[in-house]
């Protein structure tokens, strides 16, 4: 199979999927939440989900390869619509330069498991 799972210690689901998937130079990621790896605990915080959201991506991004400058769409999923100072905060530091930011798109849906955001990227690794 040409197609590769991408895993990182400590954050995955509970069922029977990879946290990311690549093919050739694309890869496309599960939803990644905003768990804390290290203490295995999802915090209660929706700032600090969001920061370990942004952080468990880029974790994801780099065992596949590739970094969150190679994200062409990411899409944020959250359970409700007071995220939106949080994301942007982490969005802009992850993407300082607005001439350089992937597509993104947000969408308010339920989550499980105590998660309260989400995020998914499609990303091009640049080396093909």
């Amino acid at each position: 199979m040409r197609q590769k799972s991408i895993e990182i210690e400590g954050h995955g689901h509970n069922a029977p999927l990879p946290m990311a998937c690549r093919i050739g130079s694309i890869l496309a990621t599960s939803g990644v939440s905003g768990k804390n790896v290290k203490t295995g605990e999802m915090p209660n915080d929706p700032d600090e989900q969001t920061k370990h959201a942004f952080i468990n991506m880029a974790s994801v991004l780099k065992a596949g390869g590739l970094d969150m400058g190679d994200v062409v769409k990411m899409t944020v999923l959250v359970a409700d619509e007071d995220f939106s100072a949080s994301i942007n905060k982490y969005w802009t530091q992850s993407y300082p330069d607005k001439t350089k930011r992937p597509a993104r798109h947000t969408l308010v849906v339920p989550l499980k498991g105590g998660s309260r955001i989400r995020l998914e990227a499609l990303a091009v690794a640049k080396d093909g």
